[in-house]
């Protein structure tokens, strides 16, 4: 641990153990589950807006004059970037209370990570439903499109970060050159955003957060839109709970299995 003091998300303080301590007299309790009454009630109501997405996207809403039913992956393809985007602010914003408070706790470094993984995982799902859109509306799955080249490398970035989080060193040296990368990556968002209209682009331009105002659709179709921010939103609300608590543990574990390892070795030389 080199010497750190980490907090975990109790409150309690994880260190190496003390000279005279054996493997067998390491203490360092974990949770034994990432759930709480908190996660149980999000999750309801994530698979409650779930089935109501379900509802309104292939039911309720109408098909497009122009798109037909290809319309209907736009519920899903439209909310996972947009909690995307989100997910990455999150870990910007976590990576600079990281670096810039005092206290430096590791909770905001988790906090990033969490949120980094589940963007990753929204934007890879928003790459393959827009192919599969783009197979229904310009007759191929992918394009060297300026919004969908720079979706792609948003993606790599992220998956980069992700890499970087899981090189050698202590907690907070992680936390450190993560949060680094992390203001830096977060960049690339207004490049993501704009791209349709700093390039010439065969992806459309922003329907609902059009610069002009004017939002061009069907009043139960935006309807349905924002029904599918409603539900990723409490999923990627859910996933961070328990991600976040799911970090915290293996934090611990790490800690447990060093202070054992270094208790033993006392022991050893002791003997």
């Amino acid at each position: 641990m080199n010497g750190d003091h980490d907090d975990d998300d109790t409150g309690n303080t994880m260190t190496t153990t003390d000279p005279a301590q054996t493997a067998d007299t390491v203490s360092i309790t974990a949770p034994r589950s990432t759930g709480t009454s908190a996660t149980r009630v999000v999750g309801v109501a994530a698979i409650v807006a779930m089935a109501w997405l379900v509802a309104f996207g292939l039911g309720f809403s109408p098909a497009d004059r122009d798109q037909e039913e290809a319309v209907r992956i736009l519920y899903v393809h439209v909310p996972t970037i947009w909690l995307a985007y989100l997910a990455f602010v999150v870990t910007a914003i976590a990576s600079a209370l990281y670096l810039f408070t005092s206290k430096q706790s590791l909770g905001w470094d988790r906090a990033a990570g969490a949120s980094a993984e589940i963007g990753v995982v929204f934007v890879a799902v928003t790459l393959v439903v827009g192919a599969l859109w783009g197979r229904l509306t310009w007759g191929v799955f992918w394009q060297w499109d300026a919004r969908l080249t720079t979706t792609a490398l948003l993606f790599v970035t992220y998956v980069g970060y992700l890499a970087v989080r899981r090189l050698g060193g202590s907690h907070r040296q992680r936390a450190r050159r993560s949060a680094v990368l992390g203001l830096i990556a977060v960049l690339e968002i207004p490049l993501v955003h704009w791209s349709v209209r700093l390039w010439r682009s065969l992806h459309q331009e922003a329907t609902v957060l059009d610069t002009d105002g004017d939002i061009d659709m069907d009043g139960l179709m935006l309807f349905s839109l924002f029904v599918g921010v409603i539900a990723f939103t409490l999923l990627y609300a859910w996933l961070m709970m328990h991600r976040v608590r799911a970090m915290a543990m293996e934090d611990l574990v790490e800690d447990r299995g060093l202070d054992a390892a270094l208790a033993a070795r006392r022991a050893e030389g002791g003997a």
